[in-house]
């Protein structure tokens, strides 16, 4: 069970760390942390737990991670559910602490840093710009992933070029979608909004998982 509670622990942090940062510091008056800010933030809590449980779980802290290694031979099959399971309960109990500090003051939550398109997507970008979007970025997640953490690679370097690379992905996509690429932090997010976001959480489920499986197939045939 230890790598089951591990995951949820670690996405518990993946979910405060960076949608905390968006919902409570992204444009908190005159010291604002911006999009640069927020994805700094979902890199660093990617990172920080990739050295704290990485060598308990494999610190996947995300459903469509754990999809993909599965694809390309790196997980047990008995363990893809579980793991998925823990992934999303720590990302909703971590909205859930992050619903009661948002709330702290009386706020209202308003988006609540949820992931959409069309007239919810940030920057007002197309169903189909979402799909891309989020499927590209999981899939080249997924291949620097199995690279970084392949047996040949340099040990000791994989948190840190999977954090950059989640901090480069959020950099990217975030005025298209508010970046998801993990299925459990748009679950979490959507639970506490509701309404539009339940709505169109089936692209932020569907399109990551398909982007990290095509992503695993891939970085097998290069190393074949």
């Amino acid at each position: 069970m230890n790598k089951y509670f591990a995951e949820f622990f670690g996405t518990f942090w993946l979910v405060l760390g960076g949608c905390g940062s968006a919902v409570l510091a992204a444009a908190f008056p005159e010291v604002g942390i911006g999009l640069v800010g927020v994805s700094i933030a979902f890199g660093l809590s990617v990172l920080t737990m990739a050295y704290a449980i990485g060598h308990i779980s494999g610190a996947h802290l995300n459903p469509a991670v754990t999809v993909g290694l599965y694809v390309g031979g790196r997980m047990d099959k008995k363990d893809v559910l579980p793991y998925i399971i823990a992934q999303c309960i720590g990302a909703i109990a971590a909205a859930a602490v992050l619903f009661v500090i948002a709330t702290g003051n009386g706020s209202e939550i308003g988006s609540f840093a949820a992931n959409g398109y069309g007239e919810h997507s940030p920057g007002g970008y197309s169903m189909t710009a979402a799909i891309v979007s989020e499927f590209v970025m999981t899939m080249i997640f997924l291949i620097i992933i199995m690279g970084a953490t392949d047996d040949a690679a340099p040990k000791g370097f994989g948190g840190i070029a999977i954090g950059l690379t989640l901090t480069l992905i959020h950099l990217i996509s975030i005025p298209v979608t508010n970046t998801s690429v993990n299925p459990a932090r748009s679950l979490s997010q959507a639970v506490f909004v509701g309404d539009w976001a339940l709505a169109q959480l089936w692209l932020f489920i569907l399109i990551p998982i398909a982007g990290a499986a095509v992503g695993a197939l891939i970085y097998k045939a290069i190393k074949s």
